[in-house]
């Protein structure tokens, strides 16, 4: 506080750290792997009035930050920011997703860039356990799709969007 941090700041970061500190994630299937441990650090003032802190060590050089948002968000910071997930459960939840996907599916297909617009999303509901932002996950009658668009955001490169399509699920495979 004495560096001009907000009480109600200082506070969330106590109880980030106290929920979330020290867990080591599993491997992210984008964001090289995505962060190693949760371990945050001092909260810092954005541009728009708000304050962020870093979530914790990335698990290889990447270009970004992963850091918790003004209103909880997680994301990914460097040229912009990019809220991933509407919360750090719902990124935990994305990531556990995919996991649960990769053990059952029968087929795993990646598409990149433009491709990603041709996926009929809208013939799939939504996962909300997710949060999506940037990020989302849509369900199908024997399929999961993960859509990944926060790199593409941050950097302003469309052609780094990411979708990938888990297929031949059963209902076990679908709902965990």
């Amino acid at each position: 506080m004495k560096h001009g941090i907000p009480a109600a700041e200082v506070d969330r970061v106590v109880a980030f750290d106290e929920r979330w500190g020290g867990l080591v994630l599993p491997p992210a299937p984008m964001y090289d792997g995505g962060p190693r441990i949760f371990r945050p650090d001092t909260p810092e003032g954005t541009p728009t009035g708000g304050w962020w802190f870093e979530a914790g060590d990335q698990r290889t050089a990447v270009p970004f930050s992963f850091m918790i948002g003004p209103r909880g968000e997680f994301g990914i910071h460097a040229e912009r920011w990019v809220p991933l997930h509407a919360s750090v459960e719902a990124w935990v939840e994305s990531v556990a997703l995919a996991h649960h996907a990769a053990m059952w599916a029968k087929q795993i297909t990646k598409v990149t860039g433009e491709d990603v617009d041709a996926l009929q999303l809208g013939l799939y509901e939504t996962v909300p356990e997710v949060e999506a932002l940037a990020d989302g996950w849509w369900r199908g009658t024997d399929s999961l799709i993960a859509v990944y668009t926060g790199e593409a955001e941050c950097f302003a490169e469309p052609g780094y969007r990411t979708a990938v399509i888990y297929s031949g699920l059963d209902k076990w495979g679908l709902h965990g």
